[in-house]
């Protein structure tokens, strides 16, 4: 053993990888009651999100309102927005170490959770052919060699190197269109992939700072390289994703090679926006290099064959799994192999300054990812989740974010937790034990597109729900306008545009909208149509025949509103929400609403038959009647903890003060011993859009509990300073009660009160 030390432990689940796949997948093992070991090769958590690669987490909020992932992400987000000074809002390069310490501090509060950082799988022990025994891993400068044992292994390396170590089969390289006719394969197949990247952080310094690049860095001349080619150096003040090479090299084992040349390449691109880019050099002058990575993010390396492989089909079509555990939303987001040394770096990224309607046929979600892309192929213990799972090329453009990568951790480590309790091997979980590991991930936080809650333990589900309030929609005007400014240019009907409108009323008698005639000269006719639209993200251009349709007027230079006596009924409405849809009009603006009613979008025509959210989450201006009654108490045992086929959210009525309170009542004495909330908050966009230090307004902050016990109401649990989505009220003692009253004293800064979800069970502990 060349001297170095020898040590042997035995856990229930072993993870290798502490990215934010491996780490989500460690905890959510750890917290369904397993004992685990996490071991990473880097002295922090966070992989490509870490402060050493510095890669903003994104998942499916980036394209669709309200589609963040949850879980256990959503928590070490939230908990970093409220702690962390820095905004991530300039993409790569803004992640301080802050992050770093929140993972580390999960991570050793986690019970059950031991790890060991700077420790390199080296070799896997098999007990047969289809079991790995332990995995070997050496502690870097301590002359440590682990020996870890386990019922069983995720590899959560992003290289598969335990699956490969294992003797797994693997695939490397683009598939061919031929072998599975997805629609974004490149004719013939390569070993060509994504590539690597690293990225750098610019101060501002008050005064002009020179720079001069080394004579080995790259040198860049032509403005076209960057403005024509999808390389748009959008902010002098970090790193861009484009910065990135592959081929000719080999993201694995040319690694040191490939970092080598990207920090030429970097040193060459800030020589080029310091001295000689012709619109970032006077802005750049005061800037100094403040970081540059040297640890390079991979995109794409091994991809672990599994029980399924998921083509770029599944996504496209948003295929149903009967063992569905996390889901998706990322565009088909493939980078050109050899990134720098490509014609371009990635098509969607040109065709956004030249046109064209490749992102048009690259959107996709939310869709659903089963569990069998997470199980290796003919393996009885061994998982994986991340960039290695099992997926073709294709698919990979989707599923390989990571917001997306961690809950498909969190759903691998759910899933190993639940193998070890029932005894059974992790392969036979799709079969024997997908309804436990799907109803876990939903209690955990976790949102799966095509399942509901269904927790026959949960009281609260039993009784009759009372609001001391609830919210009704009645719409909103415009942000008073700027005249100064002119009109919005995103605002202005330059292609079709909908508007989607909770329904929780038997009767639309009216709806108005605000339009802006821009010609001073002729009147200006807008063709409406509401459509019944399944849920939020019914994105379908025409989602069935229309409901309703009229010809809006708006008169010469008039703006105001513009009413549609639409006079429709219940037998007409199919509850959930319908979606109002303006026609193609440049002359008309239809502006975006001054705020956001929870649980509402718009979005525009994409092209390709499908529609896409516009902006953030924005609202445009509609106001309904009758206000609809789409707030109430009911929606926190609907199963759903996030605007999807309705609002799902109990919200006050804004206009009474705070407090107000919910109460549960049933038939018959229940006993009662943990109460479990989910509010809303952080939803609605992706990570970058909250600035540091946020605690989000929706948030409830301090809550009461009250059980009617003997004739009296008695205290049982409270919540003080709260500004996470979950909460559990564990009592000290059960009680036996027929009424419960939950009682929202303060937010985080909105006026009324809000709760997606309430859970009742007899147990104090969580099991």
């Amino acid at each position: 053993m060349n001297g170095y030390r020898a040590v042997e432990e035995n856990y229930d689940v072993v993870v290798c990888g502490g990215g934010l796949a491996g780490f989500s997948a460690a905890v959510a093992a750890a917290r369904q009651g397993a004992i685990v070991c996490l071991v990473q090769d880097r002295p922090v958590f966070g992989g490509n999100s870490s402060s050493e690669i510095r890669v903003p987490p994104q998942g499916a909020a980036s394209f669709h309102a309200y589609a963040r992932e949850t879980g256990v992400i959503s928590e070490l987000l939230i908990e970093e927005r409220a702690r962390n000074h820095e905004n991530p809002t300039f993409d790569n390069g803004y992640i301080n170490s802050v992050w770093d310490l929140i993972m580390y501090d999960m991570a050793v509060k986690t019970p059950g959770l031991t790890f060991h950082l700077n420790s390199s799988v080296t070799e896997v022990r098999m007990r047969d052919d289809r079991t790995v025994e332990a995995i070997i891993a050496r502690v870097n400068h301590a002359e440590t060699e682990l020996t870890l044992r386990a019922n069983t292994f995720i590899d959560c390396t992003g290289d598969g190197i335990v699956a490969s170590l294992a003797g797994c089969e693997w695939r490397f390289g683009t598939e061919s269109r031929d072998e599975f006719g997805e629609p974004h394969a490149p004719e013939q197949a390569s070993d060509a992939i994504m590539g690597n990247s690293i990225h750098f952080k610019a101060k501002d310094m008050g005064y002009p700072v020179p720079f001069s690049a080394p004579d080995w860095a790259v040198r860049y001349d032509d403005p076209d390289f960057f403005y024509k080619q999808g390389r748009w150096p959008s902010d002098q003040r970090s790193g861009f994703w484009w910065i990135e090479l592959s081929v000719p090299w080999h993201t694995i084992y040319d690694n040191e090679t490939l970092r080598h040349e990207l920090t030429r390449h970097v040193l060459g691109i800030w020589d080029w926006i310091k001295n000689r880019d012709p619109r970032l050099k006077d802005e750049a002058q005061n800037y100094a290099l403040d970081w540059v990575g040297q640890v390079p993010g991979k995109r794409e390396s091994r991809r672990i064959i599994g029980e399924y492989l998921m083509t770029e089909h599944d996504p496209l079509q948003k295929t149903v799994f009967p063992d569905e555990v996390a889901y998706g939303g990322w565009f088909i987001d493939l980078h050109e192999p050899g990134g720098l040394l490509a014609e371009f770096s990635e098509k969607a990224a040109v065709e956004s300054q030249t046109g064209g309607n490749y992102m048009a046929k690259s959107y996709v979600g939310p869709y659903g990812i089963p569990l069998r892309i997470l199980i290796a192929k003919g393996m009885d213990n061994l998982m994986m989740a991340g960039r290695n799972v099992s997926v073709t090329h294709a698919a990979l453009g989707t599923v390989r974010v990571m917001g997306t990568t961690a809950i498909m951790g969190q759903a691998a480590g759910t899933a190993a937790a639940v193998a070890v309790r029932k005894g059974i091997a992790v392969r036979d979980v799709p079969e024997q034990a997908i309804h436990e590991v799907q109803q876990a991930l939903l209690r955990a936080g976790c949102f799966l597109p095509n399942v509901q809650t269904a927790d026959e333990h949960d009281l609260a589900r039993q009784a009759v729900i009372k609001a001391s309030s609830e919210a009704k929609l009645s719409g909103c005007g415009p942000a008073p306008n700027d005249a100064s400014a002119g009109p919005a240019p995103g605002d202005v009907l330059e292609r079709r545009r909908g508007q989607w409108m909770a329904v929780g009323s038997d009767r639309i008698e009216r709806i108005s909208v605000w339009l802006d005639n821009l010609s001073d000269t002729t009147s200006q006719s807008v063709e409406a149509r509401l459509y019944a639209v399944e849920h939020l993200w019914d994105y379908r251009v025409d989602p069935g025949a229309p409901l309703a349709t009229a010809v809006l007027t708006v008169q010469p230079g008039g703006e105001g509103w513009v009413e549609w006596a639409v006079g429709l009924d219940s037998s007409a409405l199919r509850g959930g929400y319908v979606r109002l849809d303006l026609m193609e009009n440049p002359l008309v603006r239809w502006p975006s609403a001054a705020t956001i009613e929870p649980g509402h979008v718009s979005a525009y025509e994409l092209g390709n038959g499908i529609m896409r959210r516009y902006g953030s989450g924005a609202m445009m201006s509609f106001k309904i009647d009758p206000p609809q009654a789409c707030y109430g108490a009911e929606h926190v045992v609907s199963g759903v903890t996030r605007p999807y086929r309705s609002t799902n959210l109990w919200r006050s009525d804004p206009a009474l003060p705070l407090p107000q309170q919910l109460e549960l009542v049933w038939e018959q004495p229940i006993v009662l011993g943990r109460i479990e909330l989910t509010f809303p908050g952080h939803l609605i966009r992706d990570y970058r859009q909250y600035p540091g230090l946020y605690r989000d307004p929706q948030c409830p902050k301090d809550m009461i509990a009250e059980a009617f016990v003997e004739g009296a109401w008695t205290e049982v649990g409270a919540m003080r300073g709260n500004y996470q989505r979950q909460h559990a009220l564990v009592l000290e003692k059960s009680v036996r009660t027929e009424r419960l009253r939950l009682r929202v004293l303060s937010t985080n800064g909105d006026p009324f009160a809000a709760i997606y979800e309430v859970r009742c069970y007899s147990e104090g502990e969580k099991p």
